[in-house]
């Protein structure tokens, strides 16, 4: 069974996608929980971070880099967060690894 963002990658259901490229997406979280609030997401079906294979490294370290480089264009430059929920105990609701990248108004510590 297809994921929701497995579903965005395919156009069968709409995003406000905001970058793309031929490893991942990156597009607008419909609940934002920050004033920026962008999911990336690799077009690689992989269920977590925990999934994640030795041969991902390259992916990983483009989605990495990829948050950077959108956080500059998005203006972050006070600074932001990112985060990996991993697992049903980890907070992961959506089971296709995805980095939150959220930023533009002061976050506060322990997250939650």
């Amino acid at each position: 069974m297809s994921t929701i963002f497995k579903k965005i990658i395919n156009r069968e259901i709409p995003a406000d996608i905001v970058y793309e490229d031929d490893v991942c997406m990156a597009f607008k979280d419909v609940s934002p929980q920050a004033p920026v609030h962008v999911l990336v997401i690799p077009k690689k079906e992989i269920v977590s971070l925990a999934n994640a294979e030795d041969d991902d490294k390259e992916l990983l370290g483009h989605l990495l880099l990829t948050v950077k480089k959108l956080a500059a264009e998005l203006g972050l430059d006070e600074g932001y967060r990112t985060i990996i929920n991993t697992g049903e105990g980890g907070g992961q609701t959506v089971f296709h690894l995805h980095i939150h990248l959220m930023g533009g108004r002061s976050l506060t510590w322990p997250p939650g």
